[in-house]
């Protein structure tokens, strides 16, 4: 027999197993807890990313894409309404495609909107208009 095996013991594979389920079964909680305040961050986040990438299309083309034509003219030239004059090649956004909001509802874009030159909307955790808590809408608007 060799005297220099080297291992774990079943024991001590146990007291490991034991002290990460404790472990797990107090972090999880808290970090479970916090996924409906991040996906609101990560809303605001997109909506901000929205507004780049329409104030560039807007410098390119002389207007924002109108309501009908929508956030796909971010990532390809619009046929509805007047063509671009200037259209970025390769689109506005690095994605191919037009991101969904957090709660994977689309984005709700208006232009010309009623609180500025366009309005851009996450409706939240419910996806309908209104709310309250992390079923708000989340609105360009109101962002500082």
């Amino acid at each position: 027999m060799c005297k220099n095996r080297k291992g774990f013991t079943l024991l001590e594979i146990l007291v490991v197993v034991f002290i990460l389920g404790i472990l797990a079964a107090i972090v999880a909680p808290k970090i479970m807890g916090r996924t409906d305040e991040a996906k609101v961050t990560d809303a605001k986040v997109q909506i901000k990313d929205f507004e780049t990438a329409l104030k560039l299309y807007k410098l390119d083309n002389g207007s924002y894409p109108t309501t009908e034509q929508g956030l796909q003219a971010l990532i390809e030239p619009p046929t509805a309404g007047d063509p671009p004059k200037h259209y970025r090649a390769g689109g506005y956004l690095e994605q191919k495609k037009v991101p969904v909001d957090p709660w994977s509802n689309p984005y709700v874009y208006i232009s010309p909107g009623t609180h500025g030159d366009f309005d851009l909307s996450s409706l939240g955790a419910d996806g309908k208009p209104g709310g309250e808590g992390y079923d708000a809408d989340i609105n360009n608007w109101d962002m500082q």
